[in-house]
């Protein structure tokens, strides 16, 4: 079984390649990924703000969210 450790930074990792794939770094004026990992419960909040972005920033922070839950489940899956 990963540890937490390992549970958080995959899904940080996931989430912000995701959003850095999807909008110019020059774009994004702030970022906040926040990952929490307690009791085996995971539990991601993505914020973006890139307020000169063509793309849909909400979406892009949304699909971040799935990205890093997908990553953690990759994770464990791997474990097996």
């Amino acid at each position: 079984m990963p540890s937490d450790e390992a549970v958080v930074e995959t899904a940080s990792e996931a989430a912000e390649g995701l959003v850095f794939d999807r909008l110019r770094n020059s774009d994004v004026e702030d970022l906040d990924i926040t990952v929490t990992f307690e009791d085996g419960v995971l539990d991601v909040d993505v914020y973006v703000h890139a307020p000169e972005a063509d793309a849909d920033v909400e979406q892009v922070a949304e699909d971040a969210a799935l990205a890093a839950r997908a990553a953690v489940d990759d994770l464990f899956a791997d474990e097996e």
